[in-house]
């Protein structure tokens, strides 16, 4: 069976086009946020895998529970996600959405992953390192995991930077059972 985020994939894509091409990503943005916050929902997640609802059902029930924050537009896509069993897809079609809608705005999401907690100082230097690095925006969230020992481990797209004592150990560790 296909990987969730390949089955989303397209449909991200389609709701990314449709957006772009009308100006109006941060209202698709906004409501794909909004759909996914409903889909992970445990009661809907259960009505969504529950055959005694049908397609339009669900539908109705996604867009009432959205009232006044979906456009009849985010009304067809549920539509058209219901028709075809891909409810349970919108938090992995929302978070597609954003990573296409960054790189058109010229923007990346990274992560700074720290034993300690990093000043702000600290968090402005990454910023900008990554942004003469990456030629982007970055928006950087930041988190802590005591287990890295010390160091810290960027992550922005693609781009994994490991610079923390845990990982330098099993990179040594490797080396040297070689």
């Amino acid at each position: 069976m296909a990987e969730s985020i390949t089955v989303a994939r397209p449909y991200a894509q389609a709701a990314f086009l449709f957006a772009n091409a009308h100006q109006v990503l941060k209202d698709w943005s906004d409501m794909l946020a909004l759909l996914a916050a409903i889909a992970n929902d445990a009661d809907v997640q259960r009505l969504i895998e529950s055959p005694q609802l049908t397609e339009t059902q669900l539908a109705d029930l996604i867009i009432e529970i959205g009232a006044g924050r979906l456009n009849e537009k985010g009304a067809n896509f549920v539509r058209v996600l219901a028709d075809n069993r891909r409810l349970s897809l919108l938090p992995e079609i929302a978070a597609l959405f954003e990573i296409q809608r960054r790189d058109a705005e010229g923007r990346v999401q990274a992560e700074l992953l720290t034993a300690f907690p990093a000043s702000e100082a600290q968090q402005a230097q990454i910023i900008e390192s990554l942004r003469k690095r990456l030629g982007r925006e970055v928006e950087l969230t930041c988190s802590t995991d005591a287990a890295l020992l010390g160091g810290a481990i960027i992550r922005a797209g693609d781009l994994v930077i490991d610079g923390s004592v845990r990982g330098k150990l099993q990179r040594l560790g490797a080396s040297l059972s070689h």
